[in-house]
């Protein structure tokens, strides 16, 4: 069949399939379309392949366009090649750099970690500066080292090893998606990064919480009034930082005075119920005001699409920089402040720990302390000793809260619910 039969029979709009060659057919739909299909067996099936419009604009095929490429089909089918599979797999997502690398990978973070957010914090502030661009197969064992040896000259040896690991994980990740061959991650070990991490044993006495929470009355341009009562709070209630700065007003109850903390929210997996000392009541209220509406107790302080409360890092970044370890707008270093009034370093999360030994202070016996921290008891004890010691938690953190209230000006508001 030749270029003038087949307008022949596009101008009769004959609807229907014509062949044209082994395996070439000429479809027409109506008097202004038609189409090339291409059919074929592989795997002992039958197969159709539509090549394109009839034309010679751009984009549509010739009779002598079409037999050229059905000719290359065929020749690639005979090497076991189907080329409906493999037009469905163009349709797979494509991955031009790390970053795209990284999007899915932390889509799967999601899926199978309690807390994803932290991956995703350490990959967008300590990885993709400086390889997110690049196309994954560029990556070389040096930009990674490149990477652990800025966090870790930086001081933080536990986010150095955390950036290694997680560098670990995304490259195994490519190698899963067919992209790569080799990990660039996987020569380094602990020793290259943060080395090999020890447990903190920083805890403030009472009179450094004094004159910690007095420099903080006197910075308030970097301690905001909410900051200070975060702090306070950790102080009293023992919560982890995360626990607290996501928790929301249906959570609490201001006349039983308690706060089911739910168990999607806890590390252990484990809800609890906190009792709330009636000493820092009136710091709720002040939060409730300050909320304006919002159904977080710290609700972000800026407009967010990823999340209605504040930062993990907003506490963190402000206590740094009274410790000199931030700049300001001008770049310029923050003076360490803390450390000129004779307080040794210490992060949020010392609070916790300095919370635990507060409450060995007051006298509370170790396993409702344990209980006020929601830790797992183990062994034994753990599996039949299931009472809540609620009360006793609540006589526990009534003592505290008095002790750390007494010590600090906490300016507490009288406003009534």
């Amino acid at each position: 069949m030749n270029d003038a039969q087949l307008k022949s029979l596009l101008k009769s709009g004959k609807v229907g399939r014509y062949k044209v060659d082994t395996g070439l057919y000429f479809r027409i739909t109506d008097q202004k379309s038609a189409f090339w299909v291409l059919r074929y067996s592989i795997n002992k099936k039958r197969r159709e392949l539509s090549l394109g419009r009839y034309g010679r604009a751009t984009g549509e095929l010739s009779l002598s366009d079409a037999k050229l490429k059905a000719l290359e089909i065929k020749a690639s089918i005979r090497s076991g090649v189907d080329p409906i599979a493999e037009k469905a797999r163009q349709k797979l997502p494509q991955f031009n750099t790390t970053d795209d690398v990284a999007q899915d990978w932390l889509s799967e973070c999601e899926r199978h970690l309690k807390n994803p957010q932290i991956p995703a914090r350490v990959y967008r502030k300590e990885i993709s500066p400086f390889i997110g661009q690049l196309a994954v197969e560029k990556v070389t064992s040096r930009d990674i080292l490149q990477i652990i040896r800025r966090v870790s000259i930086s001081g933080r040896p536990s986010i150095a090893n955390d950036s290694l690991n997680y560098c670990k994980q995304l490259f195994n990740h490519a190698i899963k998606l067919d992209l790569i061959n080799n990990n660039p991650a996987t020569p380094f070990t602990e020793k290259d990064a943060g080395g090999t991490e020890k447990s903190r044993t920083r805890m403030l006495t009472i009179n450094e919480i004094s004159t910690v929470f007095a420099v903080f009355k006197t910075h308030e341009n970097i301690i905001t009034r909410e900051n200070y009562i975060a702090f306070t709070l950790l102080l009293v209630l023992g919560v982890r930082k995360g626990e607290l700065i996501a928790a929301q007003w249906r959570e609490f109850d201001f006349e039983t005075l308690l706060w089911e903390l739910p168990a999607e929210r806890t590390k252990t997996g484990s809800k609890i119920t906190i009792p709330i000392p009636k000493l820092v009541v009136p710091l709720f209220k002040e939060l409730k005001i300050r909320a304006n509406g919002s159904e977080y107790i710290f609700p972000s302080r800026r407009l967010s699409k990823r999340r209605k409360y504040i930062s993990d890092d907003t506490l963190n970044h402000a206590l740094a920089k009274l410790f000199g370890q931030k700049v300001d707008s001008n770049k310029q270093p923050y003076p360490n402040i803390l450390g000129q009034n004779k307080i040794q370093h210490f992060v949020v999360h010392d609070l916790r720990r300095t919370f635990r030994s507060l409450l060995a202070e007051v006298g509370v016996q170790p396993h409702i302390a344990e209980r006020c921290l929601n830790h797992k008891i183990k062994g034994v004890e753990g599996i039949y000793d299931r009472y809540d010691y609620l009360e006793e938690r609540r006589e526990a953190l009534d003592m505290l809260a008095q002790k750390v209230l007494s010590k600090i000006p906490a300016t507490l508001s009288q406003l009534d619910f």
